[in-house]
C-alpha cells in the first residue's frame, strides 16, 4: 500500500507547547499492537504474566539502570498494554512540573537541558528493546509472533501536575487488573 499524506496523517497525541525534556513526572499507556493479548492473562483479579510479560515487566524495571535521569513510580503490564509513572530528572516521585501545558504555543519554554533523555526518548528506547527481545523469544522460547510490529505506534501519556493526581494514578494502576472484566475491549 502506498502512502498516501492525506488518508495516513498522523497526529501527535503530546502537548503542543511542552517540553517533554524537563523533570517531572509522566503516566504512559503503551499498548500491544492490534490490542493482542500475549503478555498473560487476568486470573481472580490478577495479572498471571507470560513469559513475554516478565520480560516485558523486567525491561520497564531496569528503565533507570540503563538510563541516567530516568525514575520509576507505579505500574502494571497487563495482558495487552503496560501503565506506567516515568519520572524524569531532578524530579522526585511527588515533584510534578508546574503550569503544565499552559505556555503559549511560540513562549520560550526556557532551555532543554543537555544530555537528558525525553519522555519519548524513553518510551521510543523501551519499544525497540522489548521488541527485538520478544524477536528473540520468539525464535528461542516459541512465542506467539507478532504480526507487523510488537507496539501500537503511539502512547497515551499524562503529565502528573501535582499529589493529588499521583496518587489517583497509582490508583487507577494498583486497580487496574481488578477493573479488566469490566472494559468491553477485553471481552472475547
Amino acid at each position: 500500500m502506498t502512502h498516501d499524506p492525506v488518508r495516513h496523517r498522523r497526529r501527535s497525541l503530546r502537548l503542543p507547547a511542552y517540553d517533554y525534556h524537563q523533570p517531572g513526572a509522566y503516566f504512559v499507556t503503551i499498548c500491544i499492537q492490534d490490542r493482542e493479548r500475549i503478555l498473560g492473562e487476568v486470573a481472580r483479579d490478577q495479572v498471571v504474566p507470560s513469559d513475554a510479560g516478565k520480560m516485558i515487566e523486567s525491561v520497564w524495571r531496569e528503565l533507570p539502570e540503563r538510563y541516567s535521569g530516568v525514575g520509576l513510580d507505579a505500574f502494571v503490564v497487563m495482558p495487552n498494554h503496560l501503565h506506567g509513572t516515568v519520572v524524569l530528572v531532578g524530579a522526585g516521585p511527588r515533584a510534578c512540573p508546574e503550569n503544565a501545558g499552559r505556555v503559549p504555543p511560540g513562549q520560550p519554554q526556557g532551555v532543554a537541558p543537555t544530555g537528558t533523555i525525553s519522555l519519548p526518548d524513553v518510551v521510543r528506547r523501551f519499544k525497540s528493546l522489548t521488541a527485538a527481545k520478544y524477536r528473540q523469544g520468539i525464535r528461542d522460547n516459541g512465542w506467539p509472533p507478532f504480526p507487523r510490529r510488537l507496539w501500537q505506534r503511539n502512547y497515551y501519556e499524562h503529565v502528573i501536575r501535582d499529589d493529588e493526581d499521583l496518587d489517583r494514578i497509582r490508583r487507577y494502576v494498583a486497580e487496574n487488573p481488578l477493573r479488566w472484566k469490566e472494559d468491553p475491549e477485553n471481552v472475547l
